[in-house]
Protein backbone atom coordinates (compact mmCIF):
# COMPACT_ATOMS: atom_id res chain seq x y z
CA UNK A 1 0.00 0.00 0.00
CA UNK A 2 2.95 2.29 0.67
CA UNK A 3 4.76 1.35 -2.47
CA UNK A 4 1.20 2.61 -4.33
CA UNK A 5 0.76 6.13 -2.88
CA UNK A 6 4.21 7.20 -2.67
CA UNK A 7 4.32 5.75 -6.60
CA UNK A 8 3.74 7.77 -9.73
CA UNK A 9 1.95 10.56 -9.21
CA UNK A 10 0.52 10.42 -12.79
CA UNK A 11 -0.50 6.78 -11.79
CA UNK A 12 -2.42 8.15 -9.00
CA UNK A 13 -3.86 10.97 -11.07
CA UNK A 14 -5.65 8.34 -13.59
CA UNK A 15 -7.15 6.28 -10.96
CA UNK A 16 -8.75 9.28 -9.78
CA UNK A 17 -10.04 10.30 -12.82
CA UNK A 18 -11.31 6.66 -13.59
CA UNK A 19 -13.46 6.96 -10.27
CA UNK A 20 -14.63 10.52 -10.99
CA UNK A 21 -16.00 9.28 -14.34
CA UNK A 22 -17.37 5.88 -12.68
CA UNK A 23 -19.25 7.84 -9.93
CA UNK A 24 -19.89 10.53 -11.94
CA UNK A 25 -22.03 8.49 -14.55
CA UNK A 26 -25.23 8.25 -12.57
CA UNK A 27 -25.90 11.54 -12.39
CA UNK A 28 -26.20 11.91 -16.12
CA UNK A 29 -28.31 8.87 -15.87
CA UNK A 30 -30.66 10.64 -13.46
CA UNK A 31 -30.82 13.95 -15.10
CA UNK A 32 -31.76 12.76 -18.72
CA UNK A 33 -33.90 9.34 -17.93
CA UNK A 34 -35.05 10.35 -14.22
CA UNK A 35 -33.45 6.82 -13.31
CA UNK A 36 -35.30 5.56 -10.00
CA UNK A 37 -33.60 5.55 -6.48
CA UNK A 38 -32.95 1.73 -6.41
CA UNK A 39 -30.75 1.91 -9.71
CA UNK A 40 -28.71 4.32 -8.31
CA UNK A 41 -28.37 2.73 -5.44
CA UNK A 42 -27.60 -0.87 -7.04
CA UNK A 43 -25.38 1.18 -9.19
CA UNK A 44 -23.36 2.75 -6.29
CA UNK A 45 -23.03 -0.76 -4.19
CA UNK A 46 -21.84 -3.32 -7.22
CA UNK A 47 -19.01 0.05 -8.25
CA UNK A 48 -17.68 0.18 -4.42
CA UNK A 49 -17.94 -3.52 -4.43
CA UNK A 50 -15.72 -3.96 -7.74
CA UNK A 51 -13.49 -1.02 -6.43
CA UNK A 52 -12.81 -3.47 -3.23
CA UNK A 53 -11.96 -5.87 -5.44
CA UNK A 54 -9.85 -4.26 -7.70
CA UNK A 55 -7.74 -2.71 -5.24
CA UNK A 56 -7.38 -5.11 -2.39
CA UNK A 57 -5.89 -7.87 -5.16
CA UNK A 58 -3.97 -4.89 -6.65
CA UNK A 59 -2.54 -3.23 -3.68
CA UNK A 60 -2.27 -6.08 -1.05
CA UNK A 61 -2.51 -9.69 -2.36
CA UNK A 62 -0.31 -9.44 -5.49
CA UNK A 63 2.51 -7.65 -3.95
CA UNK A 64 2.48 -10.04 -0.85
CA UNK A 65 1.61 -13.07 -2.31
CA UNK A 66 2.10 -13.28 -6.05
CA UNK A 67 5.22 -11.08 -5.97
CA UNK A 68 6.79 -13.28 -3.23
CA UNK A 69 7.37 -16.92 -5.16
CA UNK A 70 3.78 -17.81 -3.09
CA UNK A 71 1.57 -17.67 -6.29
CA UNK A 72 -0.45 -20.90 -4.78
CA UNK A 73 -1.46 -18.77 -2.23
CA UNK A 74 -2.68 -15.61 -3.98
CA UNK A 75 -4.66 -17.25 -6.23
CA UNK A 76 -6.46 -19.28 -3.22
CA UNK A 77 -6.78 -16.01 -1.54
CA UNK A 78 -8.28 -14.22 -4.78
CA UNK A 79 -10.66 -16.94 -4.91
CA UNK A 80 -11.82 -16.81 -1.13
CA UNK A 81 -12.30 -12.96 -1.04
CA UNK A 82 -14.50 -13.00 -4.78
CA UNK A 83 -16.25 -15.71 -2.85
CA UNK A 84 -16.95 -13.60 0.26
CA UNK A 85 -17.80 -10.78 -1.58
CA UNK A 86 -20.24 -12.18 -3.47
CA UNK A 87 -22.62 -12.90 -0.59
CA UNK A 88 -21.91 -9.28 0.84
CA UNK A 89 -22.97 -8.26 -2.71
CA UNK A 90 -25.96 -10.07 -3.11
CA UNK A 91 -26.73 -8.95 0.48
CA UNK A 92 -26.71 -5.39 -0.86
CA UNK A 93 -28.93 -6.34 -3.72
CA UNK A 94 -31.79 -7.84 -1.58
CA UNK A 95 -31.44 -4.78 1.27
CA UNK A 96 -31.68 -2.44 -1.90
CA UNK A 97 -34.95 -4.04 -3.77
CA UNK A 98 -36.41 -4.78 -0.42
CA UNK A 99 -36.05 -8.74 -1.27
CA UNK A 100 -33.67 -11.39 -1.80
CA UNK A 101 -32.91 -11.97 -4.87
CA UNK A 102 -34.54 -15.25 -6.21
CA UNK A 103 -36.84 -16.36 -8.45
CA UNK A 104 -39.44 -17.63 -5.21
CA UNK A 105 -39.66 -13.61 -4.41
CA UNK A 106 -40.39 -12.18 -7.92
CA UNK A 107 -43.88 -12.83 -8.45
CA UNK A 108 -44.80 -9.34 -7.53
CA UNK A 109 -42.24 -7.82 -9.97
CA UNK A 110 -43.18 -9.72 -12.89
CA UNK A 111 -45.59 -9.05 -15.49
CA UNK A 112 -48.67 -11.75 -16.07
CA UNK A 113 -47.38 -12.76 -19.29
CA UNK A 114 -44.00 -13.99 -18.02
CA UNK A 115 -46.33 -15.93 -15.20
CA UNK A 116 -47.65 -17.63 -18.24
CA UNK A 117 -44.31 -18.31 -19.80
CA UNK A 118 -43.00 -19.87 -17.12
CA UNK A 119 -46.27 -22.48 -17.27
CA UNK A 120 -45.72 -23.13 -21.07
CA UNK A 121 -47.78 -21.02 -22.65
CA UNK A 122 -46.77 -19.18 -25.61
CA UNK A 123 -46.84 -15.02 -25.47
CA UNK A 124 -47.14 -13.48 -29.06
CA UNK A 125 -46.50 -17.16 -31.14
CA UNK A 126 -43.27 -17.82 -29.05
CA UNK A 127 -41.63 -18.66 -25.68
CA UNK A 128 -40.16 -15.68 -23.83
CA UNK A 129 -39.07 -14.54 -20.20
CA UNK A 130 -37.20 -12.90 -18.21
CA UNK A 131 -34.09 -14.60 -17.13
CA UNK A 132 -33.70 -15.52 -13.07
CA UNK A 133 -31.94 -12.51 -11.16
CA UNK A 134 -30.25 -15.33 -9.13
CA UNK A 135 -27.99 -16.92 -11.72
CA UNK A 136 -27.88 -13.80 -14.14
CA UNK A 137 -26.00 -12.01 -10.75
CA UNK A 138 -23.63 -15.11 -9.94
CA UNK A 139 -22.76 -15.09 -14.00
CA UNK A 140 -22.50 -11.05 -14.22
CA UNK A 141 -20.67 -11.05 -10.51
CA UNK A 142 -18.07 -14.15 -11.38
CA UNK A 143 -17.41 -12.49 -15.25
CA UNK A 144 -16.94 -8.91 -13.26
CA UNK A 145 -14.45 -10.19 -10.32
CA UNK A 146 -12.58 -12.33 -12.25
CA UNK A 147 -11.86 -9.41 -14.95
CA UNK A 148 -11.25 -7.26 -11.95
CA UNK A 149 -8.81 -10.14 -10.56
CA UNK A 150 -6.65 -10.45 -13.54
CA UNK A 151 -6.75 -6.82 -14.64
CA UNK A 152 -5.53 -6.08 -11.96
CA UNK A 153 -2.38 -9.10 -11.27
CA UNK A 154 -1.85 -7.63 -14.93
CA UNK A 155 -1.77 -3.91 -14.73
CA UNK A 156 0.52 -4.78 -11.18
CA UNK A 157 2.36 -6.94 -13.14
CA UNK A 158 3.37 -4.33 -16.15
CA UNK A 159 3.41 -1.43 -13.53
CA UNK A 160 6.44 -3.36 -11.50
CA UNK A 161 8.14 -4.93 -14.85
CA UNK A 162 8.27 -1.21 -16.09
CA UNK A 163 9.70 0.02 -12.48
CA UNK A 164 12.41 -2.85 -12.71
CA UNK A 165 13.21 -1.86 -16.11
CA UNK A 166 13.65 1.88 -15.42
CA UNK A 167 15.87 0.83 -11.69
CA UNK A 168 18.44 -1.82 -14.31
CA UNK A 169 19.03 1.61 -16.88
CA UNK A 170 19.42 3.43 -14.03
CA UNK A 171 21.89 1.14 -12.48
CA UNK A 172 23.55 0.38 -15.98
CA UNK A 173 23.94 4.53 -16.50
CA UNK A 174 25.33 4.72 -13.01
CA UNK A 175 27.97 1.97 -13.70
CA UNK A 176 28.94 3.19 -17.13
CA UNK A 177 29.40 6.92 -15.62
CA UNK A 178 31.40 5.35 -12.92
CA UNK A 179 33.57 3.47 -14.95
CA UNK A 180 34.25 6.00 -17.54
CA UNK A 181 35.29 8.10 -14.62
CA UNK A 182 37.20 5.39 -13.66
CA UNK A 183 38.98 5.20 -17.33
CA UNK A 184 39.61 8.54 -17.81
CA UNK A 185 41.06 9.13 -14.03
CA UNK A 186 43.61 5.95 -15.28
CA UNK A 187 44.47 7.80 -18.39
CA UNK A 188 45.62 11.50 -16.95
CA UNK A 189 47.93 9.85 -14.19
CA UNK A 190 48.85 7.58 -17.27
CA UNK A 191 49.56 10.47 -19.65
CA UNK A 192 51.28 12.99 -17.02
CA UNK A 193 53.55 10.19 -16.27
CA UNK A 194 54.88 9.62 -19.68
CA UNK A 195 55.11 13.19 -20.07
CA UNK A 196 57.73 13.80 -17.28
CA UNK A 197 59.53 11.16 -18.33
CA UNK A 198 60.35 13.30 -21.43
CA UNK A 199 60.81 16.39 -20.14
CA UNK A 200 63.21 14.88 -17.42
CA UNK A 201 65.50 13.31 -20.35
CA UNK A 202 65.13 16.53 -22.16
CA UNK A 203 66.82 18.36 -18.85
CA UNK A 204 69.85 16.73 -19.67
CA UNK A 205 69.95 17.58 -23.30
CA UNK A 206 68.83 21.50 -23.41
CA UNK A 207 67.53 23.48 -20.18
CA UNK A 208 65.90 26.01 -22.23
CA UNK A 209 63.88 23.63 -24.25
CA UNK A 210 62.70 21.86 -20.86
CA UNK A 211 61.38 25.55 -19.57
CA UNK A 212 59.47 25.76 -22.50
CA UNK A 213 58.00 22.09 -21.62
CA UNK A 214 57.27 22.65 -18.66
CA UNK A 215 55.01 25.35 -19.74
CA UNK A 216 53.93 23.40 -22.59
CA UNK A 217 52.80 20.79 -19.86
CA UNK A 218 50.97 23.32 -17.70
CA UNK A 219 48.81 23.96 -20.53
CA UNK A 220 47.75 20.40 -20.88
CA UNK A 221 47.42 19.67 -17.47
CA UNK A 222 44.88 22.66 -17.16
CA UNK A 223 43.05 21.13 -19.78
CA UNK A 224 43.71 17.86 -17.97
CA UNK A 225 42.13 18.85 -14.97
CA UNK A 226 39.80 21.72 -15.48
CA UNK A 227 38.27 21.68 -19.32
CA UNK A 228 37.69 17.95 -19.61
CA UNK A 229 36.35 17.38 -16.37
CA UNK A 230 32.58 18.44 -17.57
CA UNK A 231 32.70 14.81 -19.25
CA UNK A 232 32.53 16.67 -22.75
CA UNK A 233 34.22 18.71 -25.02
CA UNK A 234 34.79 20.68 -27.98
CA UNK A 235 36.27 19.05 -30.78
CA UNK A 236 38.51 22.51 -31.10
CA UNK A 237 39.73 21.85 -27.89
CA UNK A 238 40.51 18.44 -28.34
CA UNK A 239 42.51 18.98 -31.15
CA UNK A 240 44.12 22.01 -29.92
CA UNK A 241 45.35 19.43 -27.08
CA UNK A 242 47.00 17.21 -29.31
CA UNK A 243 48.61 20.02 -31.27
CA UNK A 244 49.91 21.17 -28.15
CA UNK A 245 51.19 17.35 -26.94
CA UNK A 246 52.61 16.77 -30.24
CA UNK A 247 54.56 20.36 -29.87
CA UNK A 248 55.93 19.18 -26.76
CA UNK A 249 56.97 16.11 -28.07
CA UNK A 250 59.05 18.21 -30.90
CA UNK A 251 61.25 19.05 -28.38
CA UNK A 252 63.34 16.21 -27.87
CA UNK A 253 63.25 14.89 -31.45
CA UNK A 254 66.03 14.53 -33.87
CA UNK A 255 65.56 15.17 -37.42
CA UNK A 256 65.58 11.65 -38.29
CA UNK A 257 61.96 11.33 -37.33
CA UNK A 258 59.69 12.06 -40.34
CA UNK A 259 56.64 14.05 -38.39
CA UNK A 260 52.89 14.50 -40.25
CA UNK A 261 50.12 16.21 -38.52
CA UNK A 262 47.02 16.95 -40.69
CA UNK A 263 44.24 18.37 -38.67
CA UNK A 264 41.02 19.76 -40.55
CA UNK A 265 41.28 23.65 -40.61
CA UNK A 266 37.42 23.69 -41.59
CA UNK A 267 34.69 21.44 -39.26
CA UNK A 268 31.96 21.80 -37.29
CA UNK A 269 32.85 22.20 -34.03
CA UNK A 270 30.83 19.29 -31.83
CA UNK A 271 30.66 17.97 -28.58
CA UNK A 272 32.52 15.15 -28.10
CA UNK A 273 34.45 12.80 -25.17
CA UNK A 274 38.12 13.93 -24.08
CA UNK A 275 41.14 12.18 -24.40
CA UNK A 276 39.75 9.91 -27.51
CA UNK A 277 42.58 10.10 -29.50
CA UNK A 278 45.21 11.36 -27.52
CA UNK A 279 45.94 7.79 -26.00
CA UNK A 280 46.77 6.23 -29.94
CA UNK A 281 49.19 9.68 -30.06
CA UNK A 282 51.06 9.31 -27.16
CA UNK A 283 51.70 5.73 -28.05
CA UNK A 284 53.08 6.62 -31.22
CA UNK A 285 55.40 9.05 -30.13
CA UNK A 286 56.32 6.83 -27.15
CA UNK A 287 57.06 4.03 -29.05
CA UNK A 288 57.41 4.28 -32.44
CA UNK A 289 60.41 6.60 -33.13
CA UNK A 290 63.81 6.45 -32.37
CA UNK A 291 66.94 8.71 -32.46
CA UNK A 292 69.95 6.76 -33.96
CA UNK A 293 67.52 5.21 -37.54
CA UNK A 294 65.00 6.80 -39.04
CA UNK A 295 61.41 6.69 -37.87
CA UNK A 296 58.31 8.38 -38.82
CA UNK A 297 54.56 9.29 -37.48
CA UNK A 298 51.73 10.29 -39.55
CA UNK A 299 48.51 11.68 -38.04
CA UNK A 300 45.42 12.60 -39.72
CA UNK A 301 41.66 13.55 -38.91
CA UNK A 302 39.32 14.17 -41.57
CA UNK A 303 35.41 15.19 -40.36
CA UNK A 304 32.08 14.80 -41.82
CA UNK A 305 28.86 16.41 -40.56
CA UNK A 306 28.59 12.93 -38.33
CA UNK A 307 31.60 11.46 -38.09
CA UNK A 308 35.13 11.69 -37.35
CA UNK A 309 37.85 9.72 -38.83
CA UNK A 310 41.19 9.32 -37.20
CA UNK A 311 44.37 7.98 -38.25
CA UNK A 312 47.74 7.24 -36.40
CA UNK A 313 50.59 5.55 -38.28
CA UNK A 314 53.85 4.83 -36.80
CA UNK A 315 57.59 3.11 -37.46
CA UNK A 316 58.08 -0.02 -34.94
CA UNK A 317 61.43 0.62 -33.23
CA UNK A 318 63.14 -2.27 -32.25
CA UNK A 319 62.73 -2.84 -29.06
CA UNK A 320 63.91 -5.28 -25.66
CA UNK A 321 61.16 -8.22 -26.03
CA UNK A 322 60.03 -7.50 -22.64
CA UNK A 323 58.62 -4.50 -23.99
CA UNK A 324 57.16 -5.66 -27.43
CA UNK A 325 53.53 -5.86 -26.12
CA UNK A 326 53.85 -1.97 -25.19
CA UNK A 327 51.08 -0.85 -27.67
CA UNK A 328 48.43 -2.94 -26.05
CA UNK A 329 49.38 -0.40 -22.42
CA UNK A 330 46.83 1.00 -20.25
CA UNK A 331 46.30 4.06 -22.62
CA UNK A 332 45.34 1.91 -25.51
CA UNK A 333 43.51 -0.58 -23.65
CA UNK A 334 41.70 2.40 -21.68
CA UNK A 335 40.52 3.85 -25.09
CA UNK A 336 39.41 1.27 -26.59
CA UNK A 337 37.04 -0.14 -23.57
CA UNK A 338 35.47 3.62 -23.44
CA UNK A 339 34.97 3.70 -27.32
CA UNK A 340 32.85 0.57 -26.57
CA UNK A 341 30.94 2.17 -23.73
CA UNK A 342 30.08 5.28 -25.16
CA UNK A 343 29.81 4.30 -29.08
CA UNK A 344 28.38 0.88 -28.55
CA UNK A 345 28.05 -0.05 -32.38
CA UNK A 346 28.99 3.30 -33.57
CA UNK A 347 32.37 3.12 -33.86
CA UNK A 348 35.05 1.10 -35.81
CA UNK A 349 38.50 0.47 -34.51
CA UNK A 350 41.26 -1.27 -36.60
CA UNK A 351 44.66 -2.22 -35.51
CA UNK A 352 47.24 -2.77 -38.25
CA UNK A 353 50.51 -4.22 -36.92
CA UNK A 354 53.55 -5.20 -39.37
CA UNK A 355 57.15 -5.87 -38.76
CA UNK A 356 57.75 -2.52 -39.43
CA UNK A 357 54.32 -0.18 -38.77
CA UNK A 358 51.63 0.27 -36.25
CA UNK A 359 48.98 1.62 -37.66
CA UNK A 360 45.34 2.86 -35.85
CA UNK A 361 42.48 3.55 -37.85
CA UNK A 362 39.32 5.07 -36.08
CA UNK A 363 36.12 5.77 -37.61
CA UNK A 364 32.90 7.62 -34.68
CA UNK A 365 29.79 7.85 -36.30
CA UNK A 366 27.46 9.73 -34.20
CA UNK A 367 24.41 9.52 -35.72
Amino acid sequence: MKDFFTGNKITILLHLLAWAILLGIPLFFIKRWQVGDDFIWFYYINTIISGIIFYTNYILLVPRFFFNSRRYRYFLSAIIFVICFYFVSDISNGLVFKYVPGKENMEEFRRPEERDQEKGAPVGGRMFGRPPFREMHIYSYTFNSLFLVFFSLGLRVLERNSRIEKLQKELEKEKLNSELAFLKNQISPHFFFNTLNNIYSLISINAEDSQKAVLQLSKLMRYLLYDSEHGNTLLSNEIDFMNNYIDLMKLRMSNKIDLKVSFPEKYEDIIIPPLIFISFIENAFKHGISYREKSFIDISMTTEKESIKFRCVNSLVKIREDNESVHSGIGLHNVTKRLNLLFPGRHDIKINKSETEFEVLLQINFA
